[in-house]
């Protein structure tokens, strides 16, 4: 049993890669509900971690680190004292040497000092790159917390993201039964809404690319989407909860890419919002279907795809990434 949460007050929770997108709100979600906070970060001083240190009750209740994850005995420093690890940081990129290593070495050293310095619950934030990555899979069947992604397809299309993602969660599990770690992994979709952290991340590019002109056209593909937030509540729910186990998949959503351009064009229509698919010859990409029900059974609400999209542009624009348009109309009422 990881925590007595009837209060957070006197519980030490180590967030890894503290200044990432999902990161900084669980670390938010944290300080809000009274838990005392370890952050590591590569570089504590770095201006784009500085929104850490204005949170609400940071500077009672949280230190920054410094660490590498390929450096133990840095690691093993933050995590020490712990009540529990939430294990975020990790490489986003598709270059297999800067992926994979730090990935995989990274998430067994996490593991490793959380066994030695007597952790009571890590939480491993995984991928859907670790879960749906499977040609073999047929469109009538759910995506859950079974599946996972075929590794040598992965490699084959050169997806060193999900090839990454699969293989250290896969280390994850490894080396946390042999060392007697209870271990539980959160699998998020792609994370939308209000960023914390002052530069924007490689899944809100994601939309921005639609707002700004530079994509003139959107693929004939789906994509699963899901709130910052929610994801962050993820991972305080199943450290929180003792009967919490296994990996939990955390989506609200797939749509097409069609479909996120119109909801975009009638929530934010003063931007050049492409309306042309790149594919108009084959037939259009059906959304693949899966479960969220363990997230759910725990207790999370969460909130629609239209919310997540207009958080994001209305983040953007309070951060000067988008013009705000000269004419505001009246405030959009979002409908789910």
């Amino acid at each position: 049993m990881p925590f007595d949460c009837s209060s957070a007050s006197g519980l030490t929770v180590c967030v890894t890669g503290a200044g990432g997108f999902i990161a900084s709100w669980i670390v938010k979600l944290l300080l809000e509900k009274g838990y005392t906070v370890k952050g590591t970060l590569r570089n504590p001083d770095d201006p784009k971690n500085a929104h850490l240190k204005e949170l609400e009750g940071a500077k009672e209740r949280l230190t920054l680190w410094k660490t590498d994850l390929l450096d133990y005995e840095s690691l093993k420093a933050a995590i020490d004292g712990c009540d529990g690890v939430i294990h975020t940081a990790s490489p986003v990129t598709d270059d297999p040497e800067l992926m994979v290593e730090p990935a995989v070495d990274g998430t067994k050293n996490v593991i490793i000092a959380a066994a030695e310095t007597k952790v009571r619950r890590v939480v491993f934030t995984s991928s859907i790159g670790a879960v749906y990555m499977d040609p073999n899979r047929g469109p009538d069947v759910v995506v859950d917390e079974s599946c996972w992604s075929d590794l040598e397809f992965c490699k084959n299309t050169k997806n060193w993201y999900c090839y990454g993602k699969a293989v250290a969660e896969q280390a994850a599990w490894e080396v946390a039964e042999e060392k007697g770690v209870d271990l539980v992994v959160v699998n998020p979709v792609l994370v939308l809404g209000p960023l914390l952290q002052p530069n924007v991340n490689a899944s809100v590019v994601h939309v921005l690319k639609y707002l700004t002109g530079s994509a003139k056209t959107y693929a004939n593909s789906v994509q699963a989407y899901v709130h910052v937030r929610d994801v962050a509540l993820a991972h305080i729910l199943v450290l929180e909860t003792p009967s919490a186990s296994g990996r939990y998949l955390c989506a609200e959503a797939v749509l097409h890419r069609g479909d996120v351009v119109q909801i975009l064009a009638k929530l934010f229509p003063e931007y050049p919002i492409p309306t042309m698919c790149s594919d108009e010859k084959n037939p259009r990409a059906k959304p693949y279907k899966f479960s969220n029900q363990k997230l759910k059974d725990l207790g999370l609400e969460f909130t629609p795809v239209k919310q997540c999209l207009y958080e994001t542009v209305k983040s953007l624009q309070e951060k000067g990434v988008l013009p705000i348009p000269t004419q505001q109309e009246e405030p959009v009422r979002i409908q789910s």
